[in-house]
């Protein structure tokens, strides 16, 4: 080799060449990696993702646990609207700002309290259609809330409904160059003639030529799914062109730039928890299989005369004229060769017989320590510490705390992902509908996107985390409220969801109660000597 050859050969002797990138070392071979484009890597193995992540959660514990418990902690019975107006843009005192946001909020609770009110089938609140739509959202990767109006009615004065369309039915039109195989979805184009010709779709998500999204594409059937009618697609722009508020949304967590779909929640553990199942299902097949109590008769009786297969009386059909004497199946011993066991059994064996007993060797070892490791790593990749995952807080105080606030910043991000992308555009389309009503005063709400904005303001309050010395989090609050660290209203929503203005005005109020209750206690209360007779 010349010295030439060795020069241009020796850069890739450095860094990740020696490293995570080499393709000489023994432990490297055989590690073919190939990454394409979000595209060709998300959207083509979705279809797959998802019919695994969906049977998973129907069959592994563990991935309903992990379903289950981001559906309880960050929606709970439902994320409730509190209001919060930016006063200081609308020019508006404490007093009135407060009023306003009691009367909105109280009108928003006549929409979103009544199944027939918000949703589009009529099947679920508005509190029920958050915690479907953050299970499909995890379960399949995105989820997308179509919003519709129907016809008002006296019990209901606004328009607005929503329709949760799964992901499934989200996909590039055949006609358009889309489609569906074993290896999942094509992109496509929209041709020429057509709305939003020459833009291209995504697995149903079409985007003009600047990669913005402008419309989905709706499928009136799941694939594969028999129907009687013609399948079609209907395309749904993302905002209406004369009010520009949104016709559906899109709930998603996005991993990669020019992402248009998103990715099942269980999708990095579904072969762990396919592994963890098969070897739960496994164990417990030996288990019971081991735990069938056996027993073994031993004897010193001559072979022939052991009456191999005979349990009991003959059957009628053993005999040759299909006959039983009936008096001689009534005495024991003519089958005495029968034992049986059952409690408070006493039997007596015959002479020279004996009993001995298998050993069913449950439960087997290992077991335990497997799980847990598997339930760890599952619970890391999910963010969700094992003592969370698994609910098991055996642990000492500072880590089942750790645990538990490890897992809150996690539950904490989801639930703003998911105000942002449902609860709050949701709100902003029903504010408008009832500023337009007039059945809210909102000056300058269709005149300003600043002053809309500042009326649009709202905190989603919903379950709190938890406490496992509710006195230790107490103090550590008083102390932070105390150096300024955390304000009263913080600490308020942290601990219980609450509203700390309200808890004031609602605590004042006891008081005053209180108070006059003391009073007429005190009055009615006879004063010493008084009543006794004494006097008269």
């Amino acid at each position: 080799m010349s010295k030439s050859q060795k020069c241009r050969k020796a850069p890739n002797a450095k860094g990740y060449s020696e490293a995570g990138a080499s393709l000489d070392r023994r432990s490297m071979k055989g590690f073919t990696a190939q990454s394409g484009s979000p595209n060709e890597d998300i959207n083509h193995n979705n279809y797959t993702l998802r019919q695994r992540s969906r049977i998973l959660y129907m069959s592994s514990t563990v991935a309903a646990a992990a379903i289950n418990t981001n559906r309880t902690k960050v929606i709970g019975t439902g994320l409730v609207l509190n209001s919060a107006i930016d006063r200081q843009v609308l020019g508006m005192s404490a007093d009135a700002a407060k009023e306003w946001q009691r009367k909105t909020e109280a009108e928003f609770r006549l929409w979103a309290g009544d199944k027939r009110n918000c949703d589009a089938i009529g099947m679920n609140n508005f509190g029920c259609l958050q915690q479907l739509g953050l299970k499909s959202w995890l379960l399949s990767g995105d989820v997308f809330p179509l919003l519709k109006h129907y016809k008002r009615t006296p019990l209901n004065p606004y328009s607005l409904r929503v329709h949760l369309v799964e992901a499934d039915r989200i996909s590039t039109p055949a006609e358009y160059g889309g489609g569906i195989s074993a290896s999942g979805y094509f992109e496509g184009k929209v041709p020429e003639g057509k709305p939003g010709a020459g833009h291209k779709i995504y697995d149903g998500v079409e985007v003009d030529e600047n990669g913005l999204v402008e419309a989905y594409y709706i499928r009136n059937a799941y694939p594969f799914e028999y129907v009687t009618e013609d399948i079609k697609w209907t395309r749904v722009e993302v905002y209406g062109k004369r009010t520009g508020l949104p016709n559906i949304l899109q709930v998603m967590d996005s991993e990669r730039p020019d992402q248009y779909r998103g990715v099942p929640y269980l999708a990095p553990v579904i072969e762990t928890l396919l592994q963890l199942r098969r070897y739960t299902e496994s164990e417990l097949m030996a288990a019971l299989v081991q735990s069938f109590f056996t027993a073994w008769i031993e004897t010193e009786t001559d072979q022939s005369q052991i009456p191999f297969n005979e349990t009991g009386p003959v059957n009628m059909g053993d005999t040759l004229d299909g006959t039983v004497n009936i008096e001689s199946t009534d005495k024991e011993d003519e089958y005495d060769n029968d034992y049986s066991l059952g409690p408070g059994t006493v039997t007596h064996l015959a002479a020279g017989e004996k009993v001995r007993f298998g050993n069913p060797n449950i439960p087997t070892t290992g077991f335990d320590a497997f799980v847990k490791t598997f339930c760890r790593l599952i619970g890391a990749a999910l963010e969700q510490p094992y003592d969370v995952l698994i609910k098991e807080f055996n642990s000492s105080y500072s880590a089942s705390r750790g645990a538990l606030l490890e897992a809150w910043e996690a539950f904490k991000m989801r639930r703003k992902w998911f105000v942002d992308d449902f609860c709050q555009p949701i709100y902003e389309v029903w504010l408008a509908e009832a500023v337009a009503l007039e059945r809210i005063k909102a000056p300058g709400f269709f005149d300003d996107p600043l002053i809309r904005k500042a009326w649009c303001g709202a905190n989603w309050i919903g379950p709190v985390q938890g406490q496992l010395d509710p006195k230790k989090e107490a103090e550590a609050n008083i102390m932070l409220i105390n150096h300024s660290i955390k304000t009263h209203g913080q600490v308020t929503r942290e601990m219980s969801g609450g509203d700390w203005e309200t808890n004031v005005e609602q605590v004042k109020h006891e008081n005053e109660l209180l108070r006059a209750t003391r009073g007429v206690a005190k009055a009615l209360t006879p004063a010493p000597g008084e009543g006794s007779g004494d006097g008269g």
